[in-house]
């Protein structure tokens, strides 16, 4: 195979780095990767970090590659491997901030803790010099200010907001990189720019644009200077399109995500878990939870923010220009703006806010946009958003969680199968190179588990009288997280109590209702910690396996739908690490835990030899799906071309979603527990365009006409068709 150029690969395969997982062990699963059909091998960022960081995204120096993967040597090694394979190789950079929380091995912060203001790298970093000497957390529990005049620093208690550097969201560890300056730009990615030179790696994904203070810019620069597929880590609203005057290809998929998975959820379900979550005590108010805990980040973690940026307010009343600044953050209707672009998100920030002093913030930042007071405010209220929405209210408003996704829309109880097919034929001709995702490294939980909580929605009074029985046995003291405690316990179900207490101690402490990271209730978190032994331990275990026996099969239907859709409709599909069978892993680091990549290559290669798995706990059906799509995207690339809505015809018609591209007709079935109850497809077939068509999943030829789904679907719930012979 011609190894690929500097344009968007076929697809990728996202492989999370560690000091367990080497370059010397991703090299060793390249040929898998090949053999699967993978366009690309996807990486976690690969830069220097500190020691033992599992994910990487502490970056201590960007000058070299990291030693704990086995340094420059085994990188080069790597780097051929992809390359003789005729693969890809795409990189997690990190352009918004370095980690500083042991300055020794973080040569530039190192430099500044000795020199202050007078070090060269003082511009590097986000800090604001005109307050006085760099602010720094103390790691003891005194209060201390200690003024270090050789230094020029002073140590702060632990948690004070008085800090004077900018953080990544509230992490002190991380402080913010000035990439907007072109010398600090050149310095952070001139090294992952010379793999691009050499040709060792040909796509870039941008980790959080919207830190930056001018994303715009920063793209522009980068796409620049590599030529490469480059692809932002932007969270977009629902209805927020990507900034025109970005020369990236697209996100990173977090918007797709949303439109597939939510295809599977059936809208009926809404008003059973609305009535479950009132009984339950489980707020029902999305946007008025959402805006509590905005204003709850804007008021703690995220302080020192505020009141960096109301400094900048041309306003007498300082109270009143932190209130604006927070409530205009809190009030974005979208991460943040990009002004002078996109004056519609500010003035819907703006026009939230009731402070006094917010029409002199907003008539300051209109005079000038690209300012230091205009630029602060957009870079921070992401921040807020993120906190606030992903790292608060979803653990908050567990109504449903299989909607509290990052990029999701819990307010919007599943998306409409017209609105998949408008939303991916905009995609086509918009953003056909950008990435689709179902599973990262960051979603809330993998995509099988929201695959089998979709299956909920279509059965919510079912549900809903396990939950007040099995609640009842085993309650947890908050409503909130009670409510998402079972709902994953059946959706990552079989799990150990170890994986499940992990996840509520992280779930509590995000929800920040009872305990929190820095404010700890010791009692509740005990009796947190206890719940999952109590419950695995107890007759409620005989329970939740026996209710998810009832609804596995159907979320191996919607989970097989999903993939299928997200492998074949528009963008560049990425696989996240072991995915290509069954995953049901929750949050990170539960979603880190290694992939067995033996049992993968087993499968593979029986698969290779006309196997036709069943749909059962093995998940080979899975991976049976996943390497048809990617060998035809990699090897007939000219079958992934435009878009067009295929609608089934018949009483069932509602149960199918399949579309045709150029040459290629992807079919699923969709709410299957409401199919079979209706009594299966009866008379509904497929209308198909002309000519005759083959099932590549089931080698089935000579389909043409209107075949019935009775009999396209009776193998698998899925069908991947290819115009005349394979």
């Amino acid at each position: 195979m011609t190894p690929p150029g500097p344009g968007a690969p076929a697809s990728t395969y996202r492989l999370q780095f560690a000091p367990d997982f080497t370059f010397a062990d991703a090299e060793a699963v390249v040929d898998y990767l090949d053999a699967l059909g993978a366009g690309a091998l996807y990486a976690s960022p690969l830069l220097e970090a500190v020691p033992g960081s599992t994910h990487g995204y502490d970056v201590t120096d960007p000058t070299k590659a990291r030693e704990d993967f086995g340094g420059e040597a085994g990188r080069v090694a790597l780097s051929k491997a992809v390359k003789r394979a005729g693969l890809g190789f795409v990189v997690d950079v990190v352009p918004n901030h370095m980690a500083v929380e042991n300055g020794r091995v973080n040569p530039w912060w190192w430099d500044v803790l000795q020199h202050g203001r007078s070090s060269r790298y003082a511009k590097y970093f986000d800090v604001d010099w005109d307050s006085g000497p760099l602010k720094l957390p103390f790691a003891g529990d005194e209060a201390s200010e200690e003024h270090h005049e050789h230094y020029d620093l002073v140590f702060w208690r632990r948690g004070n907001t008085e800090l004077n550097y900018r953080r990544f969201f509230d992490i002190t560890t991380l402080a913010a990189v000035r990439v907007e300056d072109p010398e600090v730009f050149d310095a952070t990615h001139d090294e992952v720019l010379r793999w691009v030179a050499a040709g060792e790696v040909t796509g870039l994904r941008v980790d959080h644009p919207d830190g930056l203070a001018d994303p715009g810019g920063y793209v522009r620069r980068l796409k620049e200077r590599s030529g490469a597929w480059v692809v932002v880590e932007k969270i977009l609203g629902a209805d927020e399109p990507l900034p025109v005057g970005w020369p990236a290809e697209g996100t990173t998929g977090y918007d797709a995500l949303r439109e597939v998975c939510g295809l599977f959820v059936d809208p009926a379900g809404e008003a059973g878990f609305t009535a479950l979550a009132e009984e339950l005590g489980v707020p029902t108010d999305f946007h008025a939870v959402e805006r509590e805990c905005r204003d709850l980040v804007t008021r703690t973690i995220l302080r020192a923010e505020v009141r960096r940026i109301a400094a900048l307010v041309d306003h007498p009343d300082r109270d009143a220009a932190e209130r604006a600044v927070a409530e205009v953050m809190a009030g974005f209707p979208v991460y943040r703006s990009y002004l002078p672009e996109g004056l519609d998100a500010w003035q819907a920030a703006v026009a939230s806010a009731t402070s006094p002093a917010a029409r002199a913030l907003d008539e300051q930042v209109r005079a000038d946009p690209g300012g230091e007071l205009a630029t602060r405010i957009q870079q921070t209220s992401g921040m807020v958003v993120a906190k606030g929405t992903e790292d608060t209210a979803f653990y908050r408003f567990t109504r449903f969680v299989a909607l509290n996704e990052v990029g999701g829309a819990p307010d919007r109880f599943g998306v409409p199968v017209e609105e998949f097919h408008q939303r991916a034929a905009r995609r086509e001709a918009a953003h056909p190179h950008a990435m689709t995702a179902l599973s990262t490294h960051d979603t809330k939980r993998s995509e099988d588990v929201r695959a089998r909580l979709a299956v909920l929605s279509e059965i919510p009074d079912e549900f809903a009288e396990h939950v007040r029985r099995w609640t009842a046995a085993h309650p947890i003291d908050e409503p909130s997280l009670n409510a998402l405690a079972w709902q994953s316990l059946v959706g990552a179900w079989p799990i150990t109590a170890d994986r499940m207490r992990a996840y509520l101690d992280k779930a509590a402490k995000e929800a920040k209702v009872r305990t929190t990271w820095t404010d700890h209730d010791e009692e509740f978190e005990a009796a947190v910690a206890a719940w999952p032994d109590e419950v695995l331990d107890g007759p409620v275990a005989a329970e939740v396996a026996s209710f998810v026996d009832r609804v596995v099969e159907a979320g191996w239907s919607n989970a097989l739908g999903q993939k299928l859709v997200q492998l074949a409709a528009p963008g560049v599909p990425d696989v996240y690490q072991g995915t290509e069978l069954w995953d049901l892993s929750l949050v990170d680091p539960d979603n880190r835990r290694p992939v067995d990549y033996e049992v993968r290559r087993r499968l593979l290669a029986r698969l290779d030899e006309g196997w036709l798995p069943d749909v059962d706990d093995s998940g080979a059906a899975k991976l049976h799906v996943v390497r048809h799509a990617l060998r035809l995207r990699r090897e007939r690339p000219e079958l992934f071309r435009g878009y067009r809505p295929l609608p089934a015809a018949g009483p069932a018609a509602p149960h199918a979603v399949a579309f045709e591209r150029t040459g290629l007709v992807a079919v699923a079935t969709r709410l299957p527990v409401g199919l079979a109850a209706a009594g299966g497809w009866g008379g509904t077939v497929l209308p198909l365009p002309p000519g005759e068509w083959t099932d590549v999943l089931t080698s089935r030829s000579g389909l043409a006409g209107a075949p019935p789904l009775a009999d396209l679907l009776d193998r698998y719930p899925v069908a991947l068709l290819v115009r005349g012979d394979q």
